[in-house]
């Protein structure tokens, strides 16, 4: 496949890298020669320097033989503008792009792209993405992880297990005791730095972070198997008025007591209007005096979302030390997730390997219908379409799932079929049509699990 990234930041250049570890044909245009120049000897990847949307670096790109755009610039103008010359130049090509600002993707301007007047073929909105996987940590309590498969009928979730929990060292074949009439399967469990694929006879260990897949109303009551039992959380404090905090205060205001602090009078001011529950005060998110007039102890959730990474993270050290009971960062820089994580922070947030798996779903083929990835791009989970093979040989569809060879480190989760979802046992035989949830300890497998279960 033939694939132009325009933009060379850190969503364009992981894309690039992990596309070109494939059979593809990539060029990386962008005015940042240094960056550009990083990709050339680490990937051995054709760049262009120059600006993302003049038709002469298409042409020169190839925009006339290519099969898909990706535009992530910073700037939703130039991706935008990227994307309707790229369709002059070649109507037939897919033009993919990245877009914050959400007026774009509401009423007039939504139905222009939906009906081409605005040739974007797909949007992709990292905010809206975000706030729906913090959404889904607020509403998961004592998730690390919540991700959804099957248009939201299972749940893939990662938990950290917890003296206390009434399944810390024991069996996972004891889940079934535990829980006569939940069906769940443990995908995988990451102890230390490495990664395993448990067995009924594996031991749950205090500190393991867990990955199980279960249908969304059972994923609680797994949960509470891994830890101590934890009630709804109710009382969310939101540090950061921006785009992400407003929507997600909006978002969760009905079932929940929030609190959201924005610095900027202005921006405060217009928070009070527009948000019907939510209580909007006015300061910094690191006054400690302010946090404590709220009541920082008996918060539940306090979640940092301000563009500042220093900002996030201090609040968030902040907020635990006096007594929050679970603290959310977001991080743009993806060097400090890791240093953060599990040190004073419950949850970072790097907000470009939310944003990938997107674009991997769109780029991975008609047959991979989501990607997800996992422990900061360590791992990946993938919803993938089952297919008969040309020539009948290596065929999956009639097998049982414990005939299946796959590489070590990827596991089958469950299954999705006419809408109904099926947690995987070995002796469930797959069918044409069936989606497939399966989880990779390693991301480099997913080109290889996907020629299984849809042979080109």
């Amino acid at each position: 496949m033939k694939i132009i990234i325009l933009g060379s930041g850190t969503v364009g250049s992981t894309l690039a890298t992990l596309l070109s570890q494939e059979d593809n044909d990539l060029t990386v245009v962008d005015q940042d020669h240094v960056s550009l120049h990083h990709l050339e000897e680490e990937a051995d990847i054709n760049t262009i320097t120059g600006s993302c949307s003049f038709p002469n670096n298409l042409v020169k790109a190839g925009i006339r033989e290519a099969d898909m755009v990706v535009a992530v610039t910073g700037s939703d103008e130039i991706n935008i503008v990227s994307c309707l010359i790229s369709k002059v130049l070649s109507p037939q090509v897919k033009t993919i792009a990245r877009i914050r600002e959400g007026s774009y993707l509401k009423e007039k301007t939504k139905k222009a792209i939906e009906e081409g007047v605005i040739p974007v073929d797909i949007v992709v909105s990292p905010e809206r993405l975000i706030t729906n996987h913090i959404q889904a940590l607020i509403e998961t309590p004592g998730s690390l992880q919540v991700l959804e498969f099957g248009d939201g009928l299972l749940h893939l979730v990662g938990v950290r297990a917890v003296n206390g929990g009434p399944l810390i060292n024991h069996e996972i074949g004891d889940l079934k005791k535990h829980m006569p009439n939940v069906d769940t399967r443990v995908a995988a469990i990451f102890r230390g730095k490495g990664a395993i694929i448990p067995q009924g006879n594996t031991t749950v260990l205090a500190g393991d972070e867990v990955f199980f897949i279960a249908r969304k109303k059972d994923a609680r009551k797994v949960i509470n198997e891994m830890r101590t039992k934890e009630d709804p959380y109710k009382y969310v404090v939101i540090a950061g008025g921006g785009r992400i905090g407003s929507n997600l205060a909006a978002q969760i205001e009905k079932n929940h007591n929030v609190k959201i602090i924005e610095e900027n009078h202005d921006k405060a001011k217009y928070l009070s209007e527009k948000l019907e529950y939510s209580t909007v005060l006015e300061g910094n998110v690191s006054d400690k005096n302010l946090l404590h007039e709220e009541n920082i102890e008996s918060c539940d959730v306090f979640v940092a979302v301000t563009n500042d990474d220093e900002a996030n993270v201090m609040s968030c050290m902040l907020a635990k030390e006096m007594g929050a009971h679970k603290v959310i960062a977001l991080i743009n820089n993806e060097a400090y997730v890791d240093l953060v994580q599990g040190k004073g922070i419950d949850v970072a947030i790097a907000p470009s390997q939310i944003t990938i798996g997107t674009f991997l779903s769109e780029l991975a083929g008609e047959d991979v219908v989501k990607v997800h990835s996992l422990r900061r791009g360590a791992a990946e989970a993938i919803e993938t379409v089952v297919r008969s093979s040309n020539n009948g040989k290596d065929d999956v569809v009639g097998k049982e799932l414990g005939t299946i060879e796959l590489p070590v480190g990827a596991t089958i989760g469950a299954i999705i079929r006419k809408n109904k979802a099926k947690i995987a046992h070995d002796d469930v035989k797959l069918r044409e049509d069936d989606h497939v949830i399966l989880f990779l300890t390693d991301k480099n497998l997913l080109n290889q699990v996907q020629q299984i279960f849809s042979p080109s």
